[in-house]
């Protein structure tokens, strides 16, 4: 995807996040990071694009604030809370295998 003249990347990567399959590839790529806070700063960049902090409070029933620090540096969700997070944003997590291994 090119980016539009004008926008600088932040803008340009919520516009983009915006289309859900954007937003899956985009939160798969940083869980396989598997630095905790690229996940969360991931989900907070998909929060925004798909509605923002607001909305995603009342969708999960969760308070803005909680969802603010859940999602900050150091927070550490419960996978309830994140699984409802996920739920809202219309996104789940998966697994799959590992194809850099050879079963032993």
């Amino acid at each position: 995807m090119k980016r539009a003249k004008g926008k600088n990347y932040q803008e340009y990567l919520i516009d983009s996040l915006k289309d859900s399959n954007e937003a899956a590839e985009y939160l798969s790529a940083a869980l396989e990071d598997g630095d905790p806070e690229v996940f969360l700063l991931a989900l907070r960049n998909v929060s925004e694009a798909l509605g923002g902090m607001t909305k995603l409070s009342r969708k999960t029933k969760l308070s803005r604030v909680n969802l603010y620090r859940m999602l900050s540096k150091k927070g550490n969700p419960e996978f309830s809370s994140l699984e409802g997070i996920l739920k809202a944003l219309g996104l789940r997590l998966a697994v799959e295998v590992r194809q850099s291994r050879k079963a032993s």
